[in-house]
């Protein structure tokens, strides 16, 4: 297990509803996109930037409920990928038992910047689903060339998205903004 870290929210391009995490791996700098809801990311973006709401949303309300009955959050993992969607694992104790529960990846991670504890990811799944983002990137044994146009590589984000393709289009995504912003 390998520690990560939240490190950007973006808007999907296509869908109006999504949007990508970026999860950083420091050690390599490797990024890991996991897709998520407009519900999911507005709870990871208050929790991240430690924004106090005036009443408590669910997630607060579930650390709030914990806090009460004295359990504790220990860290997070992200354990396995499986067609596309991230499982992950709360580990959890009363400061005598432990214990584990399963997770939706987003939930596990907003509650993990709420209660300031680790989250981990197996490295198998920084391996499968990670993308090293630079100059010139490569995703799934494909190499995407600096020469490629805008248009290309929005023409190929489409085709990304239609064959649910999800890791080589965030990275493809982080390319079109790469270029937005030098141009």
């Amino acid at each position: 297990m390998k520690r990560v870290f939240p490190l950007t929210i973006q808007s999907g391009m296509s869908q109006s509803e999504s949007y990508i995490l970026m999860l950083c791996e420091p050690e390599s700098g490797i990024q890991v996109p996991i897709f998520i809801g407009a519900h999911e990311a507005q709870g990871i973006l208050l929790a991240k930037e430690e924004v106090k709401t005036r009443r408590p949303m669910t997630h607060e309300l579930m650390m709030h409920v914990m806090v009460e009955y004295g359990l504790g959050l220990k860290e997070v993992s992200i354990d396995r990928m499986c067609e596309g969607i991230f499982y992950a694992t709360l580990h959890m104790t009363d400061g005598f038992n432990s214990r584990d529960f399963d997770s939706r990846a987003s939930d596990a991670i907003t509650l993990a910047l709420l209660a300031d504890c680790p989250i981990m990811m197996a490295e198998s799944v920084i391996e499968e689903s990670g993308v090293k983002i630079g100059p010139r990137s490569e995703v799934g044994g494909r190499r995407m060339s600096d020469e490629q146009t805008l248009e290309e590589l929005e023409e190929e984000l489409k085709r990304c998205e239609e064959n649910e393709e999800y890791e080589r289009a965030a990275e493809i995504q982080k390319r079109i903004e790469q270029i937005k912003v030098k141009g």
